[in-house]
């Protein structure tokens, strides 16, 4: 298999795995790519790689960014708010350290983007016992109308 077709194969796997996913699971997949291209931005900047520099700082600010706009406060506005000012926080670091070649403030957005992923891990865990125990609804994956515009809650 050539490296076209592993890619090919790779991101039809992504896009099923997206248009699948319940908006708790799309929240950990966006997460999971904020990191990894916030780490591809730290690894260019270790590199005098200025193109990785500039695609990590691109992609995690708009995955981040992207974060923020979803934010459903209906449910819990408080905690919504909270959730909102930690990503609007972590999106301003980025910034700070995309104008600045700023490694320390990277590093900052880089810890909070894994705590938030492994706070978000084990809400996942525990939404899952509390389904198996019959405590919450099954999840469902989202219809047509809704992979048209989708939303997300912080709400599980």
């Amino acid at each position: 298999m050539n490296e076209s077709n592993t890619s090919s194969t790779a991101n039809a796997y992504l896009k099923t795995k997206v248009l699948t996913a319940s908006p708790e699971e799309l929240r950990m997949l966006l997460l999971d790519g904020a990191l990894r291209f916030a780490n591809m931005a730290k690894f260019g900047m270790e590199n005098k790689d200025f193109e990785k520099v500039y695609e990590g700082f691109k992609q995690s600010r708009a995955i981040i960014l992207e974060l923020t706009d979803t934010i459903d406060p209906s449910h819990d506005p408080a905690l919504a708010r909270q959730v909102r000012d930690l990503y609007v926080f972590i999106y301003g670091e980025l910034a700070k350290a995309s104008l600045n070649k700023d490694m320390a403030k990277l590093e900052k957005a880089i810890e909070m983007i894994e705590y938030e992923r492994e706070t978000w891990a084990q809400l996942l865990e525990q939404l899952a016992a509390d389904r198996k125990a019959g405590l919450v609804p099954a999840a469902t994956t989202p219809s047509a109308s809704q992979l048209e515009k989708p939303s997300l809650s912080i709400q599980a």
